[in-house]
């Protein structure tokens, strides 16, 4: 469905907004640990999280992309104003769980945003509700892999240093570049396609002569993985204090394991086209890796404030943007 071409550049210039903002807002996920484990100062994590964030898109491909373009809705029946309203539920949520230190997922926020748009405008006639239930399963399950995984990277990483001396704390804040270096890029090449679908998606509708099938322009590769590393640079401090140090007391050794655990499942879902929620792997990875150690030292009451806040996203974040369209659509048969 053709849009006119200021909307269209305005929905582009939203999908780029939103995109730093979920550097901005999922920074805590990747150098948390990091800095909480004191393995690296938080100028050099976000340096490295940042550089990584930027290379990611261009080496994992976007598989991710055409998932959340094509399976929640044909991108040829709707229009700009339905994508402008999604965007809009999926920022205003980051903005208010940044404003609490609250790490909530943008993955759940802009795929709700996307649902409760989409649902608004066109009722169910052309929405996938088959694909959209795929999407949330694999947000759903990818925390409790996290949790798995993580539990197991702790208890091998334990087993393999038993009898150790301290020191081997230093061999953990090394390998920690690393295990940090493929969660950035495991994160950037996810997230940043998120709006890369986004984009396309309203290409899509508003120029199928140019544009007849889904596949993802180079600038628009290059756009979302410069602002999702530039948001990533200037970090969501408060969440990460409840990253860090909310949910488990970090030393250098569940750094190391919270990053390969949740690095790795991130990353499979990035090739395979799974937009999973980065913040749900990883706070459900140190979960995972403190209930490894010590499960009563896991501050589970913050973990189940977190919990809450992942299944209050997708709604929230529908209702959000439903209104919001209503309200641009109005605006728009006023013009």
């Amino acid at each position: 469905m053709e849009s006119p071409l200021y909307l269209v550049v305005l929905v582009i210039g939203m999908a780029i907004v939103f995109d730093f903002v979920n550097g901005f807002h999922d920074a805590s996920n990747v150098v948390a640990t990091m800095i909480a484990s004191r393995s690296m100062s938080p100028s050099a994590a976000l340096i490295i999280a940042a550089s990584c964030e930027f290379l990611g898109p261009f080496i994992l491909g976007t598989a991710v992309a055409k998932t959340i373009g094509k399976d929640i809705v044909d991108p040829t029946v709707i229009n700009a104003w339905v994508i402008m309203g999604a965007l809009s539920g999926a920022i205003f949520w980051n903005l208010l769980t940044w404003w609490f230190g609250l790490p909530s997922s943008s993955s759940h926020a802009l795929v709700g945003g996307i649902a409760g748009s989409v649902l608004a405008a066109t009722g169910v006639a052309h929405f996938k509700v088959a694909g959209f239930v795929k999407i949330v399963l694999v947000l759903i399950t990818s925390p409790i892999v996290g949790f798995l995984i993580g539990y197991a990277f702790q208890s091998l990483s334990v087993f393999l240093t038993r009898g150790a001396t301290p020191h081997v704390n230093h061999f953990f804040k090394r390998s920690q570049i690393v295990s940090s270096i493929a969660l950035a890029l495991s994160h950037g090449g996810n997230d940043a396609q998120k709006s890369m679908g986004i984009i396309t998606m309203v290409l899509v509708a508003a120029f199928p002569e140019h544009y007849p099938e889904f596949t993802v322009p180079v600038w628009a590769i290059f756009a979302c993985a410069s602002a999702i590393g530039l948001g990533t640079a200037f970090g969501g401090w408060s969440i990460i204090k409840t990253v860090g140090s909310g949910i488990y007391r970090l030393r250098p050794i569940h750094a190391f394991s919270a990053q390969s655990a949740s690095g790795s499942v991130i990353l499979t879902a990035a090739l395979l086209g799974g937009p999973v929620s980065t913040t749900h792997v990883v706070s459900s990875s140190i979960m995972g890796v403190g209930s490894a150690e010590r499960i009563k030292a896991v501050r589970w009451h913050r973990a189940g404030e977190i919990v809450t806040t992942w299944f209050v996203t997708i709604p929230a974040a529908a209702l959000v943007s439903a209104l919001t369209y209503l309200g641009l659509n109005l605006l728009g048969k006023m013009l």
